[in-house]
């Protein structure tokens, strides 16, 4: 009997798929405590990034099916 492998949740909720198989995330640090930063440290922290590939074999170990 197979069983079905599940997914990491909170996974689930950070990282999209794009249409060529990389892994998309934000980038941590913008959240809180902003007014000591710098704007342009702040920009840089906006936007998506894309997962490093040493990492990639790890995320579809956690994210089968995606």
């Amino acid at each position: 009997m197979k069983y079905k492998l599940k997914s990491l949740s909170s996974l689930k909720k950070r990282i999209k798929v794009t249409a060529h198989g990389k892994y998309s995330r934000r980038k941590g640090g913008a959240r809180h405590l902003l007014s000591s930063k710098s704007s342009s440290r702040k920009r840089r922290l906006s936007g998506a990034s894309i997962v490093d590939k040493t990492f990639t074999k790890k995320m579809e170990r956690l994210l089968p099916g995606y």
